[in-house]
């Protein structure tokens, strides 16, 4: 095993965790977030969701089936930084490409390991989301970097989404026997799996930068428009509420994975609010309240669409609940094809309860088409 050089954890409540560095040696910054699911790791640290968060790793021994290239969900790792428990160094899959520790290199990432990762999501439950600093620096001024969490910015108020959103227009083409429709994909942040379920149903997708316009996106002709997920704070993006709400009024399909979801939800007027800790992992269930059935499903947001603002709208319905915490989890309106959720139904890894969203979709389609 390597000698690894020592690495702390700097919470802003001033909480000090001690451990030692993988990747990248230095410093990073970020808001806190964890994950629970026991693998998947090569997907969650690529989802630009996770963009500007240092993510915690709940599962005991991590990077032990190394990386694959067709298991990322972007082009680079997006996470600011790792917190691990036990890191493996070997990769022992024998289709793995590289490890865990030369793809962090790789991205120039760091992290720390030899923790308690499982205490320190406890810390967050009871305390609440909070900006940190991973630091292996040579000099390990724990002083100084109590001082200099103070700074790092609050995700509250932050627009991410416009440094991972595609900048040029692209297409991914159905790799079912045909091309059925064809969809306009907002995108925000958006995970690869998200195109792979469409591209899978008969749909060719053109993806579009969040800074498109409708008649741009109108010219692509589409059936229907996908409005994807993304990092930052949904409330922070004022142009995208609006493109959002002239997208709405086309009287098109309209489909939202979660911040996709929450800006359906700004674009009419409605609000969002920051949560205590989230809602990060595999395994929330959900309850369909148009069927009656639960979802077991994945979930990694920080904002949810406000209860109150929803309950009082004339025409917008609840469609979907968190059993955990009653928040909303899905939306759909009342007098257009307009739906969305506050979880991942194209999860990778994760449950695929949820895949019948698509489905839904691409009958909506079908039938403002006919």
């Amino acid at each position: 095993m390597t000698e690894r050089h020592p690495a702390v954890l700097v919470l802003e409540d001033g909480t000090v965790y001690h451990g030692k560095a993988i990747g990248k040696r230095g410093r990073t910054s970020g808001e806190l977030a964890f994950n629970t699911g026991m693998t998947g790791y090569q997907e969650v640290f690529t989802d630009p969701s996770y963009l500007e968060q240092l993510l915690i790793m709940n599962a005991s021994h991590i990077g032990n089936y190394g990386v694959h290239p067709q298991e990322s969900e972007s082009e680079r790792m997006q996470v600011a930084g790792v917190i691990i428990k036990k890191f493996s160094e070997v990769a022992s899959r024998t289709s793995a490409d590289a490890s865990l520790e030369e793809f962090m290199l790789k991205n120039e990432k760091v992290g720390i390991a030899e923790l308690d990762t499982r205490a320190l999501v406890r810390h967050i439950r009871d305390r609440g989301a909070m900006n940190a600093i991973i630091s292996s620096e040579e000099e390990l001024n724990i002083k100084q970097l109590k001082v200099d969490v103070k700074s790092v910015p609050s995700m509250e108020g932050l627009e991410l989404s416009s440094r991972v959103s595609t900048k040029v227009a692209y297409e991914s083409k159905s790799t079912s026997v045909s091309s059925n429709f064809k969809v306009a994909l907002l995108d925000l942040g958006v995970k690869r799996n998200i195109t792979r379920c469409l591209n899978e149903r008969g749909c060719d997708v053109m993806v579009f930068p969040m800074t498109s316009t409708l008649a741009e996106m109108k010219a692509y002709n589409p059936d229907g428009f996908m409005l994807s997920n993304g990092p930052g704070d949904p409330a922070a993006m004022g142009p995208t509420h609006q493109l959002v709400a002239e997208i709405i009024a086309t009287g098109k399909p309209v489909f939202g994975i979660c911040m996709g979801h929450q800006v359906i939800a700004l674009s009419q007027g409605l609000k969002t609010e920051k949560m205590h800790h989230g809602h990060r992992g595999l395994n929330h269930p959900i309850k369909n309240l148009i069927t009656g059935k639960g979802e077991i499903t994945s979930q990694n947001h920080g904002f949810v669409v406000s209860k109150d603002s929803v309950e009082n709208h004339p025409n917008i319905d609840v469609t979907h609940l968190h059993l955990n915490d009653g928040t909303i989890a899905g939306i759909a309106f009342k007098d257009k094809p307009v739906f969305s959720v506050q979880y991942h139904p194209e999860a990778s890894a994760g449950p695929h309860d949820s895949r019948y969203l698509f489905d839904q979709f691409i009958d909506t389609m079908k039938k403002y088409r006919s």
